[in-house]
């Protein structure tokens, strides 16, 4: 596949602005990860070196990182629910917790309208994740 691919479909992460540098990170590595347990078909086959050592397979396509201020994360949450499109979130709830159990329940505890996104990871057709991410600027 060369560099210049264009795929139907779009791996995107949103993150809102005001994050440390390290949440960045650890943020849109968690939101990923969700990605990639639900839809099996974003993942390319496993890697292997020159001398046959075996490597994890990773999604076949580019993750795009986008980021906005809280709004524009609001809002975008609101389109990627109304267009049904795979997602995950990150709330800033999240920080506090120490494993995945704590997690979800930390979620489960806010009403969706009320959760404190500080990350969006949405997949879909190109552009419908484009619309869903209406106000928000490439991640420099």
């Amino acid at each position: 596949m060369s560099t210049s691919t264009r795929f139907d479909t779009k791996i995107a992460v949103l993150l809102r602005e005001d994050l440390e540098p390290w949440q960045r990170l650890n943020v849109t590595a968690f939101l990923v990860s969700g990605l990639g347990t639900q839809l099996p078909e974003l993942i390319g086959q496993p890697y292997e070196d020159a001398d046959g050592v075996p490597y994890l397979p990773m999604f076949r396509q580019p993750v795009l990182v986008f980021q906005g201020a809280k709004e524009v994360l609001r809002a975008a949450h609101e389109r990627a629910l109304s267009r049904a499109l795979p997602r995950a979130v990150f709330t800033s709830d999240l920080f506090a917790t120490g494993h995945d159990e704590a997690n979800r329940a930390a979620v489960r505890a806010v009403p969706t309208t009320d959760l404190d996104l500080v990350g969006l990871a949405v997949h879909g057709p190109r552009n419908a994740v484009d619309k869903v991410l209406k106000g928000a600027r490439m991640h420099p």
